[in-house]
Parts: C-alpha cells; sequence; structure tokens
C-alpha cells in the first residue's frame, strides 16, 4: 500500500484509471471513536486529471495507508478469462471513453459466448440470451444500447458525438454487472452451498 504524503502514490486513479495519476493533497485532519481510541490520520486527494476526490486513511502513528476510497476497481476471477481481460482492459481505458466503449461491448460478447451463445450477430445473441431467460428483457436492452455505443464508435460516422467518460462509465457498469450476474453470483452462491454442506458433514460425522 502507498504511504499517506503530500502525494499519494497509485497506479490508477479509482475514479479515471489513468495511469500514473496526479493525485496532490488538498485536506487533512484526524479522527478517533467514541472512546477517543481507534486514531486515524485521513487525507483527501483530488486527480489533477479528473477531479476526482480520493480518501486515504493510516494509523495516527504510521504512514502506510490501511484504507482507501474508493478502492481501484478490479475484476472477479470468476469472469472468465478472455472477458475478464476485455473488461479489465476497459475499466483502465475509462480515460480514453470511446476505446473503453468498444472493449466492454467485447467483454459482453466475450461473456455471452462463454455461455454458449456463439451463432449469429451480438444483436441476435443479446435476444437469444433474454429469450432463454438467461439475462432479463431490461438486461438485453441495455446490452442493446451497450452494442450500439461501440458499433458507433466502430463505424466513426462522423454524425455520432464521441462518447465522453461518463459514457464509458455506462457501459463498464453494465459489463460489470453483466459478468456479476451471470458468473461472480452463480459462483458465490455455489461456494456458499459447498461450504455450509461441509459444515453439515463435519457436524452429522
Amino acid at each position: 500500500m502507498p504511504e499517506l504524503l503530500n502525494k499519494l502514490d497509485l497506479l490508477r486513479c479509482p475514479h479515471c484509471n489513468i495511469d500514473k495519476p496526479n493525485l496532490n493533497q488538498a485536506a487533512g485532519f484526524e479522527s478517533c471513536d467514541h472512546a477517543s481510541r481507534h486514531k486515524r490520520a485521513w487525507r483527501v486527494y483530488i486527480c489533477d486529471n479528473c477531479g476526482g476526490a480520493v480518501i486515504a486513511a493510516a494509523n495516527a502513528f504510521g504512514k502506510a495507508v490501511l484504507e482507501l476510497y474508493p478502492s481501484p476497481r478490479s475484476v472477479d476471477d470468476a469472469i472468465p478469462v478472455q472477458a475478464k481481460a476485455y473488461l479489465s482492459q476497459a475499466i483502465q481505458s475509462l480515460h480514453a471513453p470511446a476505446g473503453a466503449v468498444m472493449l466492454a461491448a467485447s467483454a459482453v460478447d466475450s461473456m455471452l459466448k462463454a455461455k454458449g451463445y456463439k451463432d449469429g450477430s451480438l444483436y441476435s445473441r443479446i435476444d437469444k440470451a433474454a429469450s432463454d431467460h438467461l439475462i432479463t428483457s431490461e438486461m438485453a436492452k441495455w446490452a442493446h444500447q451497450v452494442r450500439l455505443d461501440a458499433n458507433e464508435q466502430r463505424h466513426a460516422d462522423e454524425s455520432d458525438a464521441l462518447p465522453d467518460t461518463e459514457d464509458a462509465q455506462r457501459s463498464v457498469d453494465f459489463a460489470s454487472a453483466l459478468g456479476a450476474f451471470m458468473f461472480v453470483f452463480p459462483n458465490r452462491v455455489e461456494a456458499g452451498l459447498a461450504a455450509s454442506q461441509t459444515r453439515k458433514a463435519k457436524r452429522s460425522s
């Protein structure tokens, strides 16, 4: 973890994900609990690129950062390798919105393929996933919007406005939500059931 200094040394900004962000201290204060214990030193840093605020805390007697808000985004290992790579790159490209939008669409495409939806266009595969109840109709509508946004960037139509950071964030948010819905949550449920069965077996033995 980084140290609580005038500049916060992070690999990427938790907001815009720009590489090696310039995070300068804007404020600082200390806190403790109701019994005047658990003292912590807090610093607020501002990213020069996006203006996002990052809050870091350290033990009042040390410099090593123990808490960081927001935490840098990561992609769960339950998401298939190729889809995870696309989604990770989309998150890392939020400072380049057009690229992030296309990478998020590629992540969606890869997730559907990992579930066996490989035939036809992305349009038809999204609809098939919805008709099979793999995803909800609302998720299908959102997926189509991500698909259309990516198509606009691939075709480079002069009449289409370039996406901004908010557009890219929406695309990444959907790809992340889809990954959680199709892979992360089922994986956690399966792990939870397995752990429960193990505990029952131990109690009955």
